[in-house]
């Protein structure tokens, strides 16, 4: 798992971008591997004066240290058939930048561990930070492709202009994640076994008493071998329950943003659903408990007849990027597609519930529950012929199973 190390009261060496603190020679076209400058963002993060604890400061700024390289986990010591999802296979390396208000983002790639962090980080104190998910994977014509990653620059730039954070420019944070799954791709399931999961982080690493942005900000990449998101399978319906009490998100809040802080809250009442039998929780909206927003962590669609709907992007819905390839490959073919609010109660009278996401891909849902009323969709442990569609469609883009008529597939290796 990725650790916070905090540092002590020294300046941190440099950290070697391979095996035993040597850079690595890098393709032609990728990032360097000695620190790479990218063009400085417009907005800057003015340093406050501290001068009673400026050695910390400065040590916060340092390079991060290096880490003892872990030996090379193969192919051979995996296997693919029993892939759940979660860190058992994370991968060697890992991608590390950092900014500062005198320095653009600089990176390389350097071995998976601990990242180091002064006490007073602002992500620490005050949750300065974004993330995004993305996967890689084995394509029909046997290579390994990405899906849409200019989208998942995109969000990530929206997520740290809403929480004024320098965002790393769109060309460093595709070619970064590029590079990771080069040098991670023993990491890359066989096609149809799963995928390599990767988390793109930003955070507020420079310390910071008041409350404000950080000084200095550090984004990461690392990434594991993964496979269903459910416990069931990538296709087995999953149990919905709506949550009565509590909410993910408020008109003018952060709903729509990945920030880490939009997480942890939704695990009181999913731990509690899954205690009693459910996948995940549905949540209404905050201001009238009359429509249906998204899942802990995914979109939502519901399906009456050759009609698909899922909620609009009013500010409380995470934009997210396999929901609206969705919505374009229904369209594609022939479905009308409609963003609007969504009542529950036509979701309890739809013909097909089911959601969305870059970790559950389409997962039909088999039923919803409301206050002990439970209504099931189709025949149970079988997924909704409409999901089922769309989750072909999709996955076959994902995997170059078929024309990708939507130049949404960027090849790696």
């Amino acid at each position: 798992m990725l650790k916070l190390d905090i540092p002590r009261p020294r300046a941190a060496a440099v950290a070697g971008s391979g095996q035993h603190g040597q850079q690595q020679s890098l393709p032609h076209g990728t990032l360097a591997s000695t620190p790479l400058q990218m063009q400085k963002p417009s907005r800057r993060c003015k340093l406050h004066s501290m001068p009673a604890r400026a050695q910390a400061q400065a040590q916060a700024e340092a390079p991060l240290a290096p880490v003892e390289q872990k030996p090379s986990r193969m192919q051979k010591n995996i296997t693919w058939d029993t892939l759940g999802f979660g860190l058992e296979h994370v991968a060697s390396s890992m991608f590390v930048a950092e900014w500062t208000p005198e320095q653009d983002w600089k990176g390389q790639m350097r071995p998976y561990g601990p990242l180091h962090l002064d006490p007073a980080a602002q992500v620490l104190n005050y949750g300065q930070s974004v993330f995004e998910g993305m996967k890689a994977q084995r394509s029909a014509k046997d290579r390994i492709v990405l899906f849409r990653p200019d989208q998942n620059a995109a969000r990530m730039a929206a997520g740290a202009a809403r929480l004024s954070m320098p965002a790393p420019p769109s060309d460093l944070f595709v070619n970064a994640v590029q590079q990771v799954v080069r040098e991670n791709q023993d990491y890359v399931p066989p096609q149809g076994k799963g995928s390599l999961y990767i988390r793109p982080l930003l955070l507020g690493s420079g310390g910071i008493l008041g409350l404000g942005p950080a000084p200095s900000y550090t984004f990461a990449i690392y990434c594991a071998a993964v496979g269903a998101y459910f416990k069931g399978g990538q296709t087995t319906p999953i149990d919905l329950v709506v949550e009565e009490h509590f909410h993910r998100a408020a008109p003018g809040g952060m709903g729509g943003t990945k920030a880490a802080g939009n997480y942890s809250p939704v695990l009181t009442t999913q731990l509690a659903a899954k205690q009693n039998g459910y996948a995940d929780v549905v949540y209404l909206d905050a201001k009238t408990d009359t429509y249906l927003e998204e899942v802990s962590s995914c979109n939502i669609f519901i399906v009456k007849d050759r009609h698909i709907k899922t909620p609009e992007l009013s500010g409380t819905i995470l934009p997210g990027i396999t929901r609206r390839s969705i919505l374009e490959l229904a369209a594609s073919k022939g479905y009308t597609v409609e963003e609007a609010p969504v009542t529950l109660e036509e979701a309890l009278k739809a013909d097909e519930v089911f959601t969305s996401g870059t970790a559950v891909v389409v997962s039909p849902v088999g039923s919803l529950t409301h206050q002990g009323r439970k209504v099931q969709y189709g025949e149970p442990g079988v997924g909704g012929s409409v999901a089922t569609e769309l989750y072909d469609a999709l996955t076959g883009v994902q995997q170059e199973k078929i024309q990708d008529s939507f130049g949404w597939v960027v090849p790696v290796v």
